[in-house]
């Protein structure tokens, strides 16, 4: 009998197809909720992050599962991902919006810990289960769905906004 997070990861692992279908098509209907949202509204950075979003995870979905470097290529993905989101940033970004924060956050945890699984596998070649499977089983499936959920609400539903700003804005301490 296995730990929690082996059951969990196992249980993930089974259905792990079908729930990266799930998630894309997640930020479809995010894309699409957007869209007829922002009909008539001047501001269109949430559609626009949607949008980014939906043609990254869409386009994920090529990656055949059953070839080596899988990790290393979604690694790859997130992180033009994120460097797409910048350059959006730069280029259009007016109004940003708090799911602009989430989704960097978010698909750098997920960039993460695809570059340590592909390490583990690849360069270490460790193939027995340990406690990053089952860390990666829940936090990338989670990390997607409040990507999501924050680009329908945008709310800083996990005070992550909050967070930055009162660590950025923090006054410098003079020292007498």
């Amino acid at each position: 009998m296995g730990s929690f997070l082996e059951n969990v990861f196992f249980s993930l692992a089974e259905i792990g197809e079908p729930l990266g279908i799930f998630i894309t098509w997640l930020f479809v209907f995010t894309f699409l909720y957007n869209l007829s949202a922002a009909i008539n509204k001047p501001d269109n950075s949430r559609t626009q992050l949607s949008f980014i979003m939906m043609i990254s995870y869409s386009l994920s979905l090529y990656i055949y599962a059953y070839t080596p470097s899988v990790y290393l290529q979604l690694f790859a993905f997130d992180v033009a991902t994120i460097i797409v989101i910048f350059i959006w940033r730069k280029c259009f970004g007016k109004i940003i919006p708090i799911s602009f924060y989430y989704l960097i956050a978010g698909l750098t945890i997920n960039a993460t810990l695809f570059m340590a699984l592909h390490i583990e596998l690849i360069v270490k070649l460790y193939d027995g289960y340990w406690w990053l499977w089952g860390v990666y089983g829940l936090v990338v499936p989670l990390v997607d769905l409040t990507m999501a959920v924050v680009l329908i609400t945008n709310k800083d539903i996990l005070g992550l906004v909050k967070f930055k700003n009162s660590v950025l804005n923090r006054k410098k301490q003079v020292f007498v």
